[in-house]
């Protein structure tokens, strides 16, 4: 396939974006993976809209491997435009929590295809799809204004299947999952709250952990509501 005609351009643009000194601290934080430049988040944003969305483009940054185009393509990206080929050839190349978050809140959610993308994505084992399951799920929760409870409450049951996942980037994508639909509204706050209180119960330590943090943040909401 023939390099998109904006490619070389935009990548030079990113280069010029680039913080060596900070790849270390990154790394702290789990921002990890090879040949990342270290650009800050507002400068990416400030490249995309000079760049403007263009999916083709997006793409094309998505496919050099390199985490802060992925991130760039993210904001790039016209997510009416994905196909589930390659939402889930995006999804099969993050290799970090910051390039899969991003995909998922900016460039998955307003896709139509993104909750058939979920239980796909849920049942795969490796750790970065399937954190884009849960992480997608809690992006929905956020955004997907229009989404009626059913379909927040038919989830549950996969926050629960994979509860017992203690890959750390895996279980905090549950829990965050969980946190949103709970924090959604009040009618979906007592199910996602019996969920936390279950997996407290659980034998499994990363279960107890999603349900315990879980609690402490959703409890207090049911309090202000009574």
């Amino acid at each position: 396939m023939d390099e998109h005609p904006r490619l070389a351009d935009a990548m030079q643009r990113l280069q010029a974006l680039a913080r060596p000194d900070q790849l270390a601290g990154m790394a702290r934080f789990g921002m990890t993976a090879e040949h990342r430049l270290g650009a800050s988040v507002p400068s990416l944003r400030a490249l995309a809209k000079d760049l403007g969305r263009e999916h083709s483009l997006a793409l094309a940054m998505h496919a050099t491997g390199v985490p802060d185009a992925q991130i760039l393509a993210a904001y790039l990206a016209e997510p009416k435009h994905f196909s589930v080929s390659e939402m889930n050839t995006w999804a099969a190349r993050f290799t970090a929590w910051d390039t899969c978050d991003q995909a998922c809140t900016n460039a998955f959610a307003p896709s139509p295809l993104a909750w058939a993308r979920v239980p796909v994505w849920a049942a795969d084992e490796r750790e970065f799809v399937r954190r884009a399951a849960f992480a997608l799920l809690a992006a929905l929760a956020v955004h997907d204004k229009r989404a009626p409870d059913e379909r927040f409450l038919a989830q549950l049951p996969l926050i629960e299947a994979h509860a017992d996942d203690d890959r750390n980037f895996v279980k905090k994508a549950v829990n965050w999952a969980l946190r949103q639909i709970g924090k959604r509204n009040a009618a979906l706050l007592v199910p996602a709250l019996d969920i936390a209180l279950a997996l407290k119960q659980r034998p499994e330590r990363s279960a107890r952990w999603i349900g315990s943090d879980a609690w402490r943040e959703l409890h207090p909401r049911l309090e202000r509501t009574r």
